[in-house]
């Protein structure tokens, strides 16, 4: 178990560059705190930024999401999602916006793509299972739950190094990053989630999803749900691309199927749910 204390946030602090909350996402939560939020200022504030405008209107109009029409405005978004839903939106949008590539020493591009099938994939698990987990929440995790990695990218030049021994070996991630830098990307993913005033469950999930005790310890029952959602989401897009299970896989597998009452069937059905929906993203 991951154990995180003052001084630990403290260096993570001290010790990252990592990108401020947005002044956009400070003023729409400020707004949505209001005791009786006006959705057309809401809706206001969000276009302003038209990157992150066209963002939000690419998702919601994207299967993920599932809407029966076209969304075509930021002000219907706000009236089909929801305050929570839309927030939880526009800051998985300003997140992806955050990061310099000429800062990093990985590809942005193909982190967020991995990030956005991820989070893509976790709402398709949730809607086989009928799962009482918002997908919103779920395709928030699926997309922050690795941002740490961007943001040691951002600081290490050699970090690479480190992902590509990851990929190239039996050791996890998470060991190698605390051998060569003292610390690991679940828990500067988690300063940085805290930092933007992420749901706090989302923060806890985000420093835990590679503590592979996470399912046998007592949890409530959405978080349960939606660690097991995310590492099967994640086994299954490494699966698709890498043609290998991820390094968790084999150990959270049984409690995955259990926390989300499916057998190895239900499993199968979900796999080739995942090659469908890869064959409809890539063609």
């Amino acid at each position: 178990m991951i154990n995180i204390d003052d001084n630990v946030i403290k260096d993570i602090k001290s010790g990252f560059n990592l990108p401020p909350k947005p002044e956009l996402l400070e003023k729409l939560q400020s707004a949505i705190d209001q005791p009786e939020p006006e959705l057309n200022h809401i809706a206001q504030l969000i276009a302003t930024d038209l990157s992150t405008s066209a963002a939000v209107l690419k998702v919601i109009n994207s299967p993920t999401y599932g809407m029966s029409r076209t969304v075509t405005d930021i002000k219907q978004a706000v009236m089909f999602l929801g305050l929570d839903s839309i927030t939880q939106l526009v800051t998985s949008c300003l997140l992806q916006q955050a990061f310099d590539q000429t800062t990093c020493c990985i590809s942005l591009e193909r982190f967020w793509d991995t990030s956005t099938e991820i989070a893509a994939v976790s709402t398709l698990i949730s809607k086989r299972i009928k799962s009482k987990v918002p997908s919103e929440n779920l395709h928030m995790l699926g997309l922050f739950h690795d941002a740490g990695i961007v943001a040691m990218a951002a600081k290490y030049p050699d970090y690479v190094n480190v992902i590509s021994e990851a990929n190239n070996n039996s050791s996890p991630l998470i060991a190698l990053e605390g051998k060569a830098y003292n610390t690991n990307h679940t828990v500067v993913g988690f300063y940085l989630a805290s930092s933007w005033h992420l749901p706090k469950p989302i923060c806890k999930l985000i420093l835990r999803h590679h503590d592979t005790e996470f399912l046998q310890e007592q949890h409530d029952q959405e978080s349960l749900l939606s660690y097991a959602t995310l590492k099967m989401a994640e086994n299954l897009v490494h699966s698709q691309k890498r043609f290998i299970a991820t390094h968790d896989w084999p150990y959270v597998k049984n409690d995955v199927l259990n926390v989300l009452e499916i057998d190895e069937d239900d499993y199968q059905d979900i796999v080739e749910d995942t090659q469908d929906y890869f064959q409809e993203r890539f063609g």
